[in-house]
């Protein structure tokens, strides 16, 4: 383990945080002044396509510019995810251009009361959950500003309950081979669209699979070229825009599971394993934290309070949001995972994401202009 212990990169809500994008790029106003976290490019573009690619963390990017020569000739930065940085918090974060505390998925599983919702599959892992929590009242506030957006993402994922939730009346057109995407874009750029959104998740697949490596660089770069195949089809005054929802850690086999002086006091775990909520039983919240000082050499151990006083979910923090927050958070800089048997999946992820270190909180966001 070889991370330092260093202070949070806390998202950069208002001046450089994946929320802050498309509230630019959808306001009626865009023909104004570039804030300087925003590719110049984009000033007075007559088109631009947004195109998220799960997984894709700036420091992972900058040290493989060889296997991806397209995106490492586009022009931009970084900016930071939101917390925690994870795909169902952050991609509804950057369509609704809202901060967690204000659209409320805070989290990969949430505590709804009970029952503990995986947001990306809607359901406890046992039974689907759409009818019990309908995603449009969990998380109601639309994408994209209210405009009927272009989105082209995975087809199997068109009405899911987390697409409803963080894709609610868009034009979806969806795709079942990754070689579609830069057709469809031409297409609907060609029908009149002025912006477009789409998705990309092989980058993030593999690293949760396989980890950094000769397999890694593989899908960078094939990423690459998906991004080069989107720039050959755009037409002129177009912008593309690429950015991600986090980066990753390696954790392989560096998980930690809860002693029983820990577990004893729980009601329930949820969060992810690099942003774990603890939820106390009644009573036993101050406990609870003390119990988890002992992870202080591998985590930052922060309370609710704590992370609403800093704003790691924002500086508006909903009801809904505050109860769904855990009494403690276990939160690591160092390599890696808080297990909870709870959150298991087909296999044992190697690379993983959730907390906020450099690592997973800064994301690209480049330009190329036709």
């Amino acid at each position: 383990m070889t991370m330092s212990h260093q202070a949070p990169v806390l998202p950069r809500y208002g001046s450089g945080s994946l929320s802050d994008i498309v509230p630019f790029l959808c306001s009626p106003v865009r023909g104004g002044a570039v804030p300087a976290w925003m590719p110049a490019l984009v000033h007075g573009a007559e088109r631009v396509v947004l195109l998220l690619i799960d997984g894709l963390g700036w420091n992972q990017l900058s040290a493989r510019t060889h296997v991806a020569p397209t995106l490492a000739s586009m022009s931009g930065g970084p900016i930071t995810s939101v917390a925690p940085s994870t795909t169902a918090t952050a991609l509804t974060s950057l369509t609704t251009g809202l901060t967690p505390g204000e659209h409320g998925l805070i989290g990969y599983r949430m505590d709804m009361g009970g029952v503990v919702m995986n947001t990306l599959r809607w359901g406890d892992g046992h039974v689907d959950l759409r009818r019990q929590f309908p995603p449009r009242q969990v998380q109601p506030c639309p994408p994209f500003l209210g405009s009927s957006v272009p989105v082209i993402s995975m087809a199997d994922k068109e009405g899911s309950g987390f697409t409803e939730a963080h894709l609610a009346g868009v034009k979806a057109m969806g795709w079942r081979a990754a070689s579609s995407i830069p057709v469809i874009i031409e297409r609907a750029l060609a029908a009149g669209e002025r912006f477009v959104y789409a998705y990309y998740d092989g980058v993030d697949k593999i690293a949760h699979e396989r980890g950094f490596g000769e397999f890694y660089d593989s899908e960078l770069s094939c990423a690459d070229g998906l991004v080069s195949m989107i720039v050959d089809r755009l037409p002129p005054d177009t912008v593309l825009l690429v950015t991600a929802d986090h980066g990753q850690v390696h954790v392989g086999d560096n998980t930690v599971s809860l002693p029983g002086e820990v577990t004893n006091l729980l009601r329930v775990q949820s969060g992810e394993g690099r942003f774990r909520w603890l939820h106390a039983r009644r009573g036993r919240e101050k406990d609870i934290r003390d119990a988890c000082e002992q992870f202080a050499d591998v985590a930052w151990v922060v309370t609710r309070e704590q992370v609403v006083d800093e704003k790691w979910f924002g500086p508006r923090v909903s009801t809904d949001a505050l109860r769904r927050m855990g009494d403690v958070a276990l939160v690591p800089f160092e390599p890696v995972s808080f297990e909870d048997p709870a959150d298991g999946g087909l296999f044992d992820l190697v690379c993983r994401h959730g907390s906020l270190t450099a690592d997973e909180m800064l994301v690209p966001l480049l330009a190329h202009r036709t």
